[in-house]
């Protein structure tokens, strides 16, 4: 399977076309943008790609996003890709097989939340 790769220039509804014809061949697409706008174009046609695959087949999707290192000309550049899968395939999962699909973060020393330090701009003496 190809991986379909976006440019700031893409046109969107192109890259929708791509994404929901892949999916529909493959049973799953992998989108891949560097640069914000590439980014942006991406997930503008993921929405366009969603809404095709669900009004015109009845399929309902899922993106997983995730960083992916790209060497282009000798240098290493990081990329954002868009993963899409049917989310049939992530409800039939058992919770440890979603764990290693996902590579879930482990959050076994999480950092406490800390109270905001109290100041006079939050005394209801001061805004009156």
């Amino acid at each position: 399977m190809d991986i379909i790769k976006v440019s700031a220039r893409s046109r969107t509804s192109a890259v929708a076309g791509a994404i929901a014809g892949v999916f529909r061949e493959h049973g799953r697409a992998e989108v891949q943008a560097i640069g914000a706008g590439a980014v942006n174009q991406s997930v503008k046609a993921l929405v366009l790609a969603i809404s095709y695959l669900k009004e015109r087949d009845g399929i309902n999707v899922a993106c997983v996003p995730e960083f992916v290192d790209v060497e282009i000309e000798d240098s290493v550049r990081t990329a954002i890709k868009l993963v899409v899968e049917d989310r049939k395939v992530w409800a039939n999962m058992e919770d440890d097989e979603i764990a290693e699909d996902a590579a879930l973060v482990d959050t076994s020393e999480e950092t406490p939340i800390e109270e905001p330090a109290e100041t006079d701009l939050l005394d209801s003496a001061v805004l009156e």
